[in-house]
């Protein structure tokens, strides 16, 4: 063998060597692709996106093509560099082609271009699926009998076998942790309120309803002058109507419209007013936040009863209710949220009303208490005394300092909590 032919075999060896870094960056690039940025580009008619996706409708045959034709290159290169190295040294070559073959093909066939193809998928995989589509056409035949052997033997062993591709689906736990980790390509509030949507279907409507001691509403069966006292001085903008007690519901009021028809008709009656109540809407305890909001939407509601199994009114929930726990309070500012039962103290604390919610107060305080047992900050406060306290009592919840102000009946009023421990090392001693 003369020194052309070794040349020709050199130029050959280095040509292989290349075309098994193309099919293994291939491979690892197809296989790294975003399939959301993929899908987005795909639906965009980007034509590399679309030619791409295509390839990877079928992973078996396309991981098929891509091993055949690395193979098929590694082991004609080491034919090839196995006689240049016989030629150029003897038998003592074989064993140094051998090791020096597979140095080369670590590093320049399979780490290099891996690595690059796991930095830079897009720019490996586009280019690479308008070689890969003709070969899988052209050499069909071998890899349907490859992936046939091979489908078959994982078979043996109950491995299902997907006909199309998997769809790549998120659950809501791994959803989070891409938003999360989303950084500044979504603001902190988008994130915020993201995390709160993925939330919704863990959170129930007794979580977040007016419980049903404090339900605003109008007894049909009062007097009619103690009616129309009600109607003109009520703060709120609905009033639940019923007879007698709230289990006895008949409907909602909307005061807007009761004034409105009050200020046209000076004759406003029983007759009038029963006119304007609108039928009773009910939600069954237990019901998601997701499931309730998309009722509200089927049904043009804004405002529910929620009943328990025995059709007892537990409380009310609002449509305004779920949407703050995605977007939180409408009013942030702790100076401007009287109505809300938090008032804040010059030493950092806040005087809270123990039927404040817990979730409110961890959305308006950007705090962390639990929310997996007792709903309101008395009943957080009961659970974790085991007793009724007396005023002037201290304890600590979830790391907060809080203090007993006011106890009226067997439920507590009034408590000062604070963000860190510091104020109640003060009173220690």
């Amino acid at each position: 063998m003369d020194d052309l032919h070794i040349g020709v075999l050199g130029i050959a060896l280095v040509l292989l060597i290349g075309c098994s870094a193309f099919f293994s960056s291939s491979e690892t690039g197809l296989m790294t692709l975003n399939r959301y940025r993929l899908r987005h580009r795909v639906k965009a008619g980007d034509k590399a996106a679309q030619r791409t996706s295509k390839l990877l409708e079928r992973p078996d045959r396309l991981i098929g093509i891509i091993l055949l034709g690395n193979n098929f290159v590694n082991i004609l290169a080491s034919s090839i560099a196995t006689i240049i190295a016989i030629h150029l040294m003897g038998e003592a070559g074989i064993a140094i082609s051998t090791i020096a073959l597979t140095l080369v093909l670590l590093v320049f066939g399979e780490v290099a271009p891996k690595t690059l193809a796991a930095l830079h998928p897009e720019r490996i995989a586009f280019p690479a699926s308008a070689v890969l589509g003709p070969l899988l056409k052209i050499f069909y035949p071998l890899v349907w009998l490859t992936n046939t052997i091979a489908n078959s033997l994982l078979r043996l062993f109950r491995v299902a076998i997907e006909t199309s591709a998997q769809h790549h689906t998120l659950s809501a736990e791994e959803l989070r942790t891409v938003v999360l980790e989303a950084g500044v390509m979504i603001p902190k509030r988008h994130q915020t309120m993201l995390l709160s949507i993925l939330e919704l279907e863990e959170i129930t409507v007794e979580d977040i309803m007016i419980p049903r001691n404090e339900v605003a509403g109008l007894d049909l069966e009062d007097d009619w002058e103690a009616i129309i006292t009600h109607l003109t001085q009520s703060p709120y903008g609905r009033l639940v109507a019923y007879r007698d007690t709230i289990d006895q519901a008949v409907g909602f009021l909307h005061l807007r419209r009761v004034l409105n028809l009050m200020a046209q008709k000076p004759d406003f009656n029983r007759a009038d007013l029963e006119g304007l109540i609108r039928e009773p809407y009910f939600i069954p305890e237990g019901a998601s936040l997701t499931r309730q909001l998309v009722n509200f939407q089927q049904l043009r509601r804004r405002v529910g009863l929620v009943v328990d199994e025995y059709g007892d009114v537990m409380g009310l929930v609002t449509l305004e209710d779920i949407l703050e726990e995605i977007v939180g309070e409408f009013t942030t500012d702790p100076a401007a949220v009287g109505n809300r039962n938090l008032v804040p103290r010059a030493d950092g604390g806040y005087v809270v009303s123990g039927r404040t919610s817990i979730r409110s107060l961890n959305r308006m305080l950007d705090w962390k208490l639990p929310t997996d047992g007792p709903r309101t900050l008395n009943g957080l406060i009961m659970e974790h005394l085991e007793a009724i306290p007396e005023p002037g009592v201290r304890l600590i919840l979830a790391r907060h300092p809080t203090e007993i102000v006011e106890i009226t009946g067997n439920r507590v009023k009034t408590a000062v909590i604070w963000p860190n421990p510091e104020p109640m090392k003060e009173g220690e001693g």
